[in-house]
């Protein structure tokens, strides 16, 4: 998973890699709700005993929609 924050005007450069995804820019609030998600996500697939490349768009589209904060 790839996140870009678009919002950052505090001249902060922000950047979290963890298991599955990487996450660059937005704001403080914005950089912390696309880590929340990517977590989220991360913990689902988990759940489900599947991997991130195994699972089908569709099934993507709602562990996203179920993980967002």
């Amino acid at each position: 998973m790839l996140g870009l924050g678009l919002d950052g005007t505090d001249g902060h450069t922000r950047i979290t890699v963890g298991k599955n995804f990487k996450l660059v820019g937005g704001s403080h609030d914005t950089h912390s709700a696309m880590q929340e998600t990517a977590i989220k996500v991360n913990e689902e697939l988990d759940r489900r005993h599947k991997r991130l490349e195994d699972v089908q768009p569709n099934e993507f589209a709602e562990i996203l929609e179920r993980s967002k904060p």
